[in-house]
This record gives structure tokens, C-alpha cells and sequence, in this order.
């Protein structure tokens, strides 16, 4: 029987990758993390993609959930280069007329910019902001018996509600649009059940510390990573490609950061009938078409307010969202998509040459469509500020079949690792009292396929790596989640 070099190995480095390979590193066992690409990152990584010079996120781009992740908050991430920078308004919502509604860190002051639904949103979210601190912890976890449930119970009665339901609470217009765009984070149509709970989450965030970049690009959050896994002793293998298990070396137990899909494909044979089964009507959701641009200036938005936040909601009205999102779904092209859109250089000085400026955008379509949607995208953003046109230098675009090349994780293009819908909330990939083991003794999932689902926050790793722990090696975590 061949010797184990490493007591376990680490499939991708994502940032779940990294939570699992240093959860495991701490408990003192020695670990090998591999990458197929030549670069570590998986969703957190970027590049050049436009002009020299100018560093534009490829993937993910804001980070809300990584500043206050539970378990990241447990790492000296700060000691190893990672600096967050906080937009002074963490998002803005621009409306037709000129006006906008801006998430900032004050419940009340958010509520200002809402008019007569000033205190139907104070009611909605002082609580939940009041209860962050325990909410994070038990909403970024697999399902299980809660610690504080009637904290849980009180979120869960609105959070389980679709989005066209919850928005029902607002009278105005400008709210309606206001928690559409944050519903629409969901990448599903705002009648599934549960979506309100990304809008209760994102708006929750906001106020709790705010919607920050990471200095010097997402990519800083890797790294930052990686030099901490390797300051325990951990070991990277990079431009390692993985196809079947022989291409990995003998270990009791082997995390993969990595879809349902890909699991089949590699250890697909080391598992029951039944669970490939399961595995292979496991739901992905919408795609996403990505553009990042090159600027000469500044988005020139009219409203003040969106010149000043990091993340900028396009799409007005809830109906307006409300029904791209649905035709999306239902695999028909929007021609006013929603847009999320990030302006990471007006923060971050690192992110362009002295007097020109980055942005990032994307829009949902059906999982797979090949269909260009710069030209929609554009005009969305020139709809709320004349004059965006002309300031472009450079285009770099990415549709859902790019989008797949570039991350296999990205299934025709979902970047969520599976629809994060109510059948696949916490279930996922599987209906499993621990969504992370396998049927094959010591191989384990632990992507954004699992518990709690996407996100740049490292927990869907660190709890496949807790029950690796637990099942192979009869060890307890050393440091458990700050809270």
C-alpha cells in the first residue's frame, strides 16, 4: 500500500478551497492543495484583461460576505497584505428621474432616501441589523439545530418569502426597485420562495460594516490566502489539472472545491448508483454575460450619490427587474437586462493609471446563451449616465461558454455553483444530514454546491473540512468561528 505524503489534499483554490486546506493545515495535519490553472483563485483572482495597467476582478469583485465572514474573521488575513477598502456608500440604486436610493451604513439614513416607506424600512431591517452579529453565524452554516433559534425563527419568517411577496411592505416606487436590486442577487425569478433573504442579507451587510474591495483587486484576497496556508506549512501545486483520482497523490482524505459535474467526472466511479443519481439532478441556475471596461474618466452618473458607491444597481423599477429576471430564466434574451456594476478605481488607486478608472458589470441570461449582451449592458449604463459611451477605452467581454472555460465551476456560466433556490437551499448538492461527505470513505464536496452556497466566504469549505476532521481523523477544529 503506497505511504501518504499528505494527510490530505485539497481540490481548487477558491476561497473554499483555502478555508478547507487551512482549517485542516491548523489542525496540525499536513496538506497539499492543488490548482489546475496557473494562477490560485478560482472566483477571487485578477488581471489585466483590457490595457496594461489597468487590474480589473474577473470574477467576483465586492465583498460583503468575505469582511464578515465567520470564518475568515479568524485569519490574520491583514498580516499577509489583505487591506478592505470601504466605498463611502457601499451601493446606490439610481431611478429614470435623476434620484437614487443608497444603502449606507445607517438604517435610518437609508431609509431617508425611501420617502414614505421611511419607516416600513426601519421596521424591516433594525431588527435583522440588531441580530446580524448571531444571524451571520447561523445563516452561513448547513442546516442544523440553531443556537439561537427564535433569533433564526424571526428572520426565517421573512426571509422564506419570494420577493414579490416581501416587497409588498413598500408603497413607493423608488423602494420597490430599491429591494428588487438587492433580491436580484438571487439569479433566480423574485416569485421563487426564499428570495427575499438575499435582499435581507445583502441590505443586513450593508449596514453592519458596509460593501468593501479588496485593495489591489480580489486577487489580494487569494493571496493573502495562500500565504497564510503556507506560513502553517501547507503546500500549492499550480497548473495541476485533475481528471480522474489516480491523478492525485495517496491521502486519507481528499476535499474538492469543485461542482457536482466535476465530482461525477473524477471520482464518479468510488460512489453509489443512488448518489450519482442524486448528483446528476443537481439544478443550475442563470448564467451571466460580464463586461469590464477601460475608462478615460469616471462613470459620469447623474445622480451624485452613484459617483460615490461601489456597487450600482441598474434596473429601476421592481417590475422592470422583476420581469427580466423571469424571461432570463425562462431562456429568453432581455433587452434591458439587470445590471450590477462595480467602480472599484474610484477607491482604489491600484486599480488603473493615474486619471483613468475600471469598471465592472455583468447581467443574468440563460444558462449557456453565447449571445452578446455588450450592447445592452452599455446601454443601461448610459440610460443613468449620458455620456458613459465615450468614455470607454477598452472592452473585455465574457459570455457564459467563456465564463465556463475560464472557471469550470462556472457551469454554463452559473456563478452561484448551482441555483440557490428553496429545494437547494440546504440541501445541496444532495439530501444528506451532512451535504459534505461522499459515499466513497474520505473524499468530501465542499464548493459553493454546498451549504451556505456562493459567496466569497470561505464557510462551505471550512465545514467540509470540519467534517473531514471529525470523520478521518477523530479530531475536533483547533480555533472555532468568531462570532
Amino acid at each position: 500500500m503506497a505511504l501518504t505524503k499528505y494527510d490530505a489534499v485539497v481540490v481548487g483554490s477558491g476561497p473554499n478551497g483555502f478555508a478547507s486546506a487551512i482549517t485542516l493545515q491548523r489542525a496540525g495535519l499536513s496538506v497539499l492543495l492543488v490548482e489546475a490553472k496557473a494562477t490560485i483563485g478560482g472566483g477571487t483572482r485578477s488581471a489585466e484583461l483590457t490595457l496594461p495597467g489597468f487590474l480589473h476582478d474577473v470574477c467576483s469583485a465586492i465583498h460583503p460576505l468575505a469582511a464578515t465572514s465567520p470564518f475568515f474573521k479568524t485569519l490574520p488575513l491583514d498580516k499577509f497584505g489583505l487591506e478592505y477598502i470601504y466605498p463611502p456608500l457601499a451601493a446606490a440604486h439610481p431611478f429614470d428621474d435623476g434620484s437614487a436610493a443608497v444603502l449606507t451604513n445607517s438604517v435610518e439614513e437609508t431609509a431617508g432616501y425611501l420617502g414614505a416607506d421611511r419607516q416600513a424600512y426601519i421596521d424591516l431591517m433594525s431588527p435583522i441589523v440588531q441580530s446580524w452579529p448571531v444571524l451571520a453565524t447561523e445563516l452561513l452554516a448547513p442546516l442544523h439545530f440553531p443556537m439561537h433559534p427564535l433569533t433564526l425563527a424571526a428572520f426565517g419568517r421573512k426571509a422564506i418569502l419570494p420577493a414579490s411577496t416581501l416587497v409588498n411592505k413598500f408603497l413607493s416606487p423608488k423602494a420597490k426597485g430599491f429591494f428588487a436590486g438587492m433580491a436580484a442577487h438571487a439569479i433566480q425569478p423574485l416569485t421563487n420562495a426564499a428570495t427575499s433573504a438575499f435582499g435581507l442579507v445583502l441590505l443586513a451587510t450593508g449596514h453592519s460594516g458596509g460593501w468593501p474591495v479588496a485593495r489591489g483587486g480580489s486577487q489580494s484576497i487569494s493571496n493573502a490566502l495562500a500565504a497564510y496556508f503556507v506560513s502553517l506549512g501547507g503546500v500549492i501545486e499550480t497548473n495541476r489539472p485533475i481528471a480522474t483520482l489516480n491523478d492525485l497523490p495517496p491521502a486519507k482524505a481528499i476535499i474538492f472545491d469543485v461542482t457536482p459535474k466535476q465530482l461525477l467526472q473524477i471520482a464518479g466511479e468510488q460512489f453509489s448508483a443512488f448518489y450519482k443519481w442524486q448528483m446528476k439532478r443537481f439544478v443550475y441556475g442563470m448564467g451571466v454575460f460580464k463586461i469590464d471596461w477601460a475608462l478615460n474618466e469616471p462613470i459620469p452618473f447623474t445622480n451624485a450619490d452613484c459617483r460615490l458607491a461601489g456597487t450600482i444597481h441598474l434596473g429601476s423599477t421592481y417590475e422592470e427587474i422583476a420581469r427580466g429576471e423571469q424571461q432570463s430564466s425562462d431562456g429568453i434574451i432581455v433587452d434591458k437586462p439587470y445590471v450590477l456594476l462595480a467602480q472599484q478605481s474610484i477607491f482604489d488607486h491600484l486599480r488603473a493609471p493615474t486619471g483613468k478608472h475600471t469598471a465592472w458589470a455583468y447581467c443574468h441570461v440563460p444558462n449557456g446563451s453565447a449571445t452578446d449582451m455588450t450592447n445592452a449592458i452599455e446601454q443601461q449604463v448610459e440610460r443613468y449616465a449620458p455620456g458613459f459611451m465615450q468614455t470607454i477605452l477598452a472592452r473585455h467581454t465574457m459570455n457564459t461558454i467563456q465564463m465556463e472555460a475560464y472557471n469550470p465551476n462556472f457551469v454554463g456560466g452559473d456563478i452561484n455553483g448551482g441555483i440557490i433556490n428553496l429545494a437547494q437551499l440546504f440541501t445541496r448538492p444532495v439530501i444528506s444530514f451532512s451535504p459534505y461527505n461522499t459515499p466513497a470513505k474520505g473524499i468530501y464536496i465542499g464548493s459553493s454546491s454546498t451549504p451556505p452556497g456562493g459567496g466569497v466566504h470561505g464557510m462551505c469549505g471550512y465545514y467540509a473540512a470540519k467534517r473531514a476532521l471529525k470523520d478521518v481523523f477523530g479530531m475536533a477544529e483547533k480555533v472555532g468561528l468568531a462570532t
